[in-house]
């Protein structure tokens, strides 16, 4: 006996949803270009610098506009680099998984990606914001994209030169409230600048044989003993002594901040100490996460005790 089925009506067949992990799956390249780690730091300096800056009562709506453009050009200049060192990142072991060198994404969609991201939050700076903001922003991903990333792989001076676009996301955020290159952006400038030298010294030198295999001259591949690297991360820690201070000195805080920048920077300057004493991995790891804690506990201190 043959069994005849009945054909449903196509109205009452179930419309099949596009899975949400397949949909996931296909953002998080992109997701992954944008070095999220990275951009939530420049989005803490960039409140921060616009907290401090504000002479009143905070405009959220100002606030979060910076916020919305520094992302975007902050991802966006994270994703160029990207795209720039997709070669070299193949050959390292720590970012060979990268969505370029893992081949989760083409280098055509990187590019554009990146491009389209960086042109948004740039125009959204310049009409939302203010044109100093954007001009700020716009030097710290082009000296980010066109100046430190090709200058790695010729000098370690790369990272001193680095630092630069590192720390312009603060002033950033100080001009946002105030339209103005105040002294307190620069002073937030200038910790951001050399808090990220020990921060990146401890880093080369954990993986030092990882970047001299794609190729960056980092000082830990001129400097074998490590007895440079550490000293320089020593002389950084002690530098960030006295320029911690300056927020209390030109009246962006009282001394309760500074106080507690002093304790802070000595027990950071404590693990710089210890890689002096003991260039192993392990003690160039403990001043890297010392890092890690000492900005955000230092930022934090000066939101708390705005004068």
């Amino acid at each position: 006996m043959r069994v005849v089925e009945r054909a449903v009506p196509a109205v009452n067949r179930p419309v099949r949803a596009v899975p949400r992990a397949g949909v996931l799956s296909a953002l998080r390249p992109y997701w992954d270009l944008t070095k999220p780690g990275i951009t939530r730091l420049v989005l803490v300096t960039t409140a921060v610098g616009f907290y401090l800056g504000a002479p009143g009562r905070l405009d959220i709506v100002l606030l979060v506009n910076v916020l919305f453009g520094a992302a975007l050009a902050a991802s966006g200049a994270n994703a160029l680099n990207q795209y720039v060192e997709r070669n070299a990142d193949a050959l390292m072991r720590r970012t060979v998984t990268r969505p370029l060198p893992a081949g989760r994404i083409g280098a055509v969609e990187a590019l554009v990606f990146a491009i389209a991201v960086s042109f948004i939050g740039l125009v959204h700076l310049f009409f939302l914001v203010n044109a100093l903001t954007c001009a700020v922003v716009t030097a710290s991903l082009a000296s980010y994209v066109l100046v430190y990333t090709p200058l790695k792989r010729r000098t370690w001076w790369a990272t001193l030169v680095g630092a630069v676009p590192g720390a312009l996301p603060a002033l950033a955020g100080w001009t946002a409230a105030t339209n103005a290159i105040g002294a307190g952006g620069l002073v937030l400038f200038a910790i951001i600048f050399v808090w990220q030298m020990p921060h990146f010294f401890a880093l080369g030198w954990m993986y030092r044989e990882d970047y001299a295999r794609g190729g960056f001259r980092m000082l830990s591949s001129l400097d074998p003993a490590g007895s440079r690297t550490a000293w320089l991360t020593v002389l950084y820690t002690v530098a960030l002594l006295p320029v911690s201070l300056l927020p209390t000195l030109f009246g962006l805080t009282g001394w309760t901040y500074g106080a507690g920048a002093m304790v802070l920077g000595a027990i950071f300057l404590g693990f710089g100490v210890s890689l002096l004493a003991d260039r192993a991995r392990g003690h160039a790891h403990r001043v890297f996460v010392a890092s890690i804690l000492y900005l955000p506990a230092l930022l934090a201190l000066m939101v708390a005790d705005k004068v």
